[in-house]
Protein backbone atom coordinates (compact mmCIF):
# COMPACT_ATOMS: atom_id res chain seq x y z
CA UNK A 1 0.00 0.00 0.00
CA UNK A 2 1.18 3.50 -0.81
CA UNK A 3 0.62 6.53 1.38
CA UNK A 4 -1.58 8.06 -1.30
CA UNK A 5 -3.90 5.04 -1.06
CA UNK A 6 -4.62 5.70 2.61
CA UNK A 7 -8.07 7.31 2.88
CA UNK A 8 -7.20 9.39 5.93
CA UNK A 9 -4.14 10.80 4.15
CA UNK A 10 -6.27 11.68 1.12
CA UNK A 11 -8.74 13.53 3.35
CA UNK A 12 -6.01 15.36 5.26
CA UNK A 13 -4.28 16.33 2.02
CA UNK A 14 -7.49 17.77 0.58
CA UNK A 15 -8.11 19.65 3.83
CA UNK A 16 -4.65 21.24 3.50
CA UNK A 17 -5.72 22.67 0.14
CA UNK A 18 -9.13 23.80 1.44
CA UNK A 19 -7.61 25.50 4.48
CA UNK A 20 -4.96 27.21 2.38
CA UNK A 21 -7.56 28.63 0.01
CA UNK A 22 -9.71 29.75 2.91
CA UNK A 23 -6.92 31.50 4.81
CA UNK A 24 -5.94 33.49 1.74
CA UNK A 25 -9.26 35.32 2.26
CA UNK A 26 -8.37 36.41 5.81
CA UNK A 27 -7.57 40.10 6.39
CA UNK A 28 -4.09 40.97 5.18
CA UNK A 29 -2.69 41.41 8.69
CA UNK A 30 -3.84 37.87 9.57
CA UNK A 31 -2.20 36.18 6.56
CA UNK A 32 1.05 35.88 8.53
CA UNK A 33 -0.50 35.44 11.96
CA UNK A 34 -3.56 33.24 12.37
CA UNK A 35 -3.63 32.33 8.69
CA UNK A 36 -0.07 31.06 8.77
CA UNK A 37 -0.63 29.09 11.97
CA UNK A 38 -3.73 27.50 10.49
CA UNK A 39 -1.96 26.60 7.24
CA UNK A 40 1.02 25.12 9.09
CA UNK A 41 -0.98 23.00 11.53
CA UNK A 42 -3.23 21.74 8.76
CA UNK A 43 -0.23 20.80 6.63
CA UNK A 44 1.58 19.24 9.58
CA UNK A 45 -1.26 16.80 10.26
CA UNK A 46 -0.84 15.30 6.79
CA UNK A 47 2.96 15.67 6.85
CA UNK A 48 3.34 13.83 10.17
CA UNK A 49 1.32 10.95 8.80
CA UNK A 50 3.42 10.94 5.64
CA UNK A 51 6.65 10.98 7.61
CA UNK A 52 5.80 7.94 9.72
CA UNK A 53 3.75 5.97 7.19
CA UNK A 54 4.58 2.27 7.11
CA UNK A 55 7.68 2.71 9.25
CA UNK A 56 9.01 -0.74 10.10
CA UNK A 57 9.20 0.33 13.74
CA UNK A 58 5.60 0.26 14.95
CA UNK A 59 6.33 2.67 17.79
CA UNK A 60 7.59 5.30 15.34
CA UNK A 61 4.51 4.83 13.16
CA UNK A 62 2.24 5.18 16.22
CA UNK A 63 4.14 8.29 17.37
CA UNK A 64 3.63 9.92 13.97
CA UNK A 65 -0.08 9.19 14.16
CA UNK A 66 -0.15 10.75 17.62
CA UNK A 67 1.62 13.89 16.33
CA UNK A 68 -0.89 14.09 13.47
CA UNK A 69 -3.68 13.96 16.06
CA UNK A 70 -2.09 16.86 17.91
CA UNK A 71 -1.91 18.92 14.73
CA UNK A 72 -5.59 18.19 14.07
CA UNK A 73 -6.45 19.48 17.55
CA UNK A 74 -4.37 22.60 16.92
CA UNK A 75 -6.04 23.17 13.55
CA UNK A 76 -9.50 22.85 15.10
CA UNK A 77 -8.47 25.43 17.72
CA UNK A 78 -7.31 27.87 15.03
CA UNK A 79 -10.55 27.36 13.10
CA UNK A 80 -12.53 28.23 16.21
CA UNK A 81 -10.44 31.39 16.74
CA UNK A 82 -11.01 32.38 13.09
CA UNK A 83 -14.75 31.87 13.59
CA UNK A 84 -14.80 34.03 16.72
CA UNK A 85 -12.82 36.75 14.92
CA UNK A 86 -15.40 36.74 12.13
CA UNK A 87 -13.13 35.37 9.39
CA UNK A 88 -15.21 32.22 8.86
CA UNK A 89 -18.89 31.52 8.47
CA UNK A 90 -20.29 29.15 11.08
CA UNK A 91 -21.21 26.63 8.38
CA UNK A 92 -17.65 26.61 7.00
CA UNK A 93 -16.12 26.22 10.45
CA UNK A 94 -18.56 23.45 11.34
CA UNK A 95 -17.93 21.60 8.09
CA UNK A 96 -14.15 21.75 8.43
CA UNK A 97 -14.26 20.82 12.10
CA UNK A 98 -16.40 17.78 11.26
CA UNK A 99 -13.97 16.77 8.51
CA UNK A 100 -11.07 16.97 10.95
CA UNK A 101 -13.04 15.03 13.55
CA UNK A 102 -13.62 12.28 11.01
CA UNK A 103 -9.89 12.23 10.21
CA UNK A 104 -9.12 12.01 13.91
CA UNK A 105 -11.40 8.99 14.28
CA UNK A 106 -9.79 7.37 11.25
CA UNK A 107 -6.36 7.92 12.78
CA UNK A 108 -7.47 6.40 16.09
CA UNK A 109 -8.68 3.32 14.21
CA UNK A 110 -5.42 3.13 12.24
CA UNK A 111 -3.39 3.36 15.44
CA UNK A 112 -5.52 0.72 17.19
CA UNK A 113 -5.13 -1.62 14.23
CA UNK A 114 -1.40 -1.00 14.15
CA UNK A 115 -1.02 -1.76 17.86
CA UNK A 116 -3.18 -4.90 17.60
CA UNK A 117 -0.96 -6.12 14.78
CA UNK A 118 2.14 -5.41 16.86
CA UNK A 119 0.87 -7.53 19.76
CA UNK A 120 0.47 -10.60 17.54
Amino acid sequence: MRLEDLKVYQKLFNLVLDVHKLTMLFPKFELYELGSQLRRSSNSAAANLAECFANKHTNIYAEGISRAQGEIRETRHHLHVALKKGYLELSTCTSLTQEYEECSKMLYRLEASLLRTKRR
